[in-house]
């Protein structure tokens, strides 16, 4: 009879071959996974999941189609109620579209604002596919000031739509006022805190540099911080001060970079997008009061 030992050697060499097999597999797959770690994440940046419209129109407001920087743009133009004070433009964040602006619609048309919300290229029913966080949506946001009637121009914003806001107002003297909700400082710094823990530096740094090149712009070129220093328009910023996805932070460092009149609000208990609620809202409507005062 054969002894044990021999009955084991064939069983051990299997099991040793099958384990060194699934290892090669795996390895394998890592290997994949880290080679395409990078065009994920490029894609991840560019196409923010897109979510069409099924708000009804609000009251007083028509669809409009703006004409941005090479995309249209489409959206609601909504008149003032009384006396006509300016044109505010409501800014949506990432991931969103301008049926969130449909607050802001009310509480400022009723008070002697036309307003104009709007789905941000790549986003909504808005042309384009590719999300350049401010550096195409500037022009974008420019373009739309210039079919606004005379008059003062305040612009609120909401993550995305603050950061955009921020970048604009520091090149257009048309814009009299800024309202900036979570805004982040600048992409690459938000992007690679969102990041999974997986994505490693050099990771993050080849995939930013596949979005510039599939997104035709510059990552560091998207700086609200930077961007603050030149604007001039009165600026209100507005944070959660438990907001976790872009902390608080980001807003102290933009208020610390704006030279003119400026304001931060740091809003206890709220989360992102959290931030504008009711009495939030009355202290913004005393602000614009204060700093929209009408020339004589």
């Amino acid at each position: 009879m054969p002894r044990r030992s021999d009955r084991e050697t064939p069983l051990r060499w299997t099991v040793s071959r099958w384990l060194l097999a699934s290892l090669l597999l795996l390895v394998g797959i890592a290997a994949v996974a880290m080679n395409q770690l990078p065009a994920l994440g490029a894609g991840a940046l560019l196409h923010p999941s897109r979510y069409r419209v099924v708000a009804t129109l609000p009251t007083g407001c028509r669809a409009a189609t703006f004409a941005g920087a090479g995309v249209e743009l489409k959206g609601w133009q909504c008149g003032a109620i009384g006396p006509r004070r300016g044109s505010v433009i409501y800014l949506h964040g990432v991931a969103d579209n301008r049926a969130s602006g449909q607050g802001t619609i009310a509480r400022f048309g009723s008070r002697g604002f036309d307003v104009v919300a709007y789905d941000s290229r790549a986003h909504g029913e808005s042309d384009g596919d590719a999300c350049t966080y401010g550096y195409f949506e500037k022009q974008d946001l420019r373009h739309v000031i210039d079919s606004l009637a005379p008059g003062p121009v305040v612009l609120i914003g909401t993550s995305l739509g603050a950061a955009v806001a921020l970048q604009e107002a520091a090149d257009d003297p048309r814009v009299s006022a800024v309202i900036a909700a979570e805004t982040y400082s600048d992409l690459r710094t938000i992007a690679t805190e969102r990041a999974p823990f997986y994505f490693t530096s050099g990771f993050l740094g080849r995939a930013f540099a596949l979005a510039e090149h599939q997104g035709h712009f510059q990552v560091d070129a998207v700086s609200p911080v930077i961007a603050a220093a030149r604007v001039r328009a009165p600026v209100m910023l507005v944070h959660g001060d438990a907001d976790t996805e872009t902390p608080p932070d980001h807003s102290q460092r933009v208020f610390a970079a704006l030279g003119g009149q400026k304001r931060l609000i740091l809003v206890p208990g709220a989360r992102h997008n959290g931030s504008l609620r009711g009495e939030v809202w009355d202290a913004i409507e005393r602000w614009l009061d204060s700093v929209l005062v009408p020339a004589h």
